[in-house]
């Protein structure tokens, strides 16, 4: 536990918040902003194309771009509740965000997160039902389905994000308003709170422990079964579509879960805030950024829309 918290420092409501972000110079700090803009940009882009690609292919009007498209939709707005403010402070000696500010960062942060850690697993049951129940399929996963499912999504990552906002910012913090990362979050706040934090640790690792163990449990079951099945099938160019198409879907579950495992869902995660804060750049802008690339290099039917569109374009 840090030390502050034994009453060494007064205790005083806070207006506003200092965010450290990374230590360097101003060379340090200006190749940080170009490095960061790149890969923001380059996921902006990419998520963009994803969700318009998406959109004007009648071909891909089905339940599993659908699922696609709202995961990039995801992709593009958590990593832009974080960089805009993050690319300023690069630039800037204050670094400053406000109590409000910082709240509302961190309340749809959590809230986009938790919504796509749900989406993935969503996903993967897609991918069951699609290959393991082919005939139950449009019944299944008819258009209502597939919206109940997505708003399911949104809804359990709303609970989380209120529970979370409401149970971080009630605590009293002290004179020391740096938080030692480009964005607020949780473990960080909980290092400048001047208040007992157990119960507060204990609701970040049992909420998300249960959220990631329960969404894994449903992606490695469902893939499971799935592989199963597709052993079964007699046509070797079968099995390397859906073993293409399915590999893009676990690629992107095991870097997402597997990095929100390591910052929230070990005991260690608070008390690291160095391997924190590499682990949140990973996250937060290169998984967001890999998404688009992973799931369109991989499946022939994006590729084959992408140069649809790009054709429709040079004809005009």
């Amino acid at each position: 536990m840090s030390p502050h918290r034994n009453g060494n420092l007064s205790v005083m409501p806070l207006q506003e918040f200092v965010l450290d972000g990374f230590e360097g110079g101003l060379q340090t700090q200006a190749l940080l902003f170009a490095l960061f803009l790149a890969l923001y940009m380059v996921a902006i882009l990419g998520n963009l194309t994803m969700i318009v690609v998406i959109t004007v292919d009648a071909r891909l009007h089905s339940p599993m771009y659908f699922f696609l498209k709202n995961l990039s939709f995801l992709d593009l707005c958590y990593s832009s509740v974080i960089y805009p403010k993050a690319l300023a402070n690069f630039l800037s000696s204050s670094k400053v965000i406000t109590f409000a500010g910082c709240a509302t960062q961190f309340f749809f942060f959590s809230l986009l997160a938790t919504s796509e850690t749900l989406l993935l697993a969503v996903m993967a049951y897609d991918h069951f039902v699609a290959i393991c129940s082919p005939l139950c399929y449009p019944i299944s996963m008819c258009p209502s389905v597939c919206a109940r499912l997505v708003l399911g999504s949104y809804c359990g990552g709303c609970l989380n994000s209120i529970l979370q906002t409401s149970f971080t910012f009630s605590l009293p913090f002290c004179s020391s308003n740096h938080i030692d990362l480009f964005f607020c979050d949780v473990p960080p706040m909980i290092e400048v709170a001047c208040a007992e934090t157990t119960l507060n640790e204990l609701v970040l690792f049992g909420i998300c422990g249960l959220i990631i163990v329960g969404t894994t449990f449903v992606v490695l079951t469902s893939y499971g079964y799935i592989t199963v099945t597709i052993l079964r099938m007699r046509s070797g160019g079968g099995r390397h579509k859906l073993f293409s198409t399915c590999g893009s879907h676990m690629t992107a579950v095991s870097l997402f879960y597997g990095t929100l495992f390591v910052m929230y869902a070990q005991p260690g995660a608070v008390e690291s805030m160095e391997q924190g804060k590499v682990v949140s750049v990973f996250y937060t802008l290169v998984i967001p950024m890999l998404n688009p690339l992973v799931y369109s290099l991989r499946n022939k039917d994006v590729k084959d829309a992408l140069r649809r569109l790009g054709q429709r374009h040079t004809a005009m």
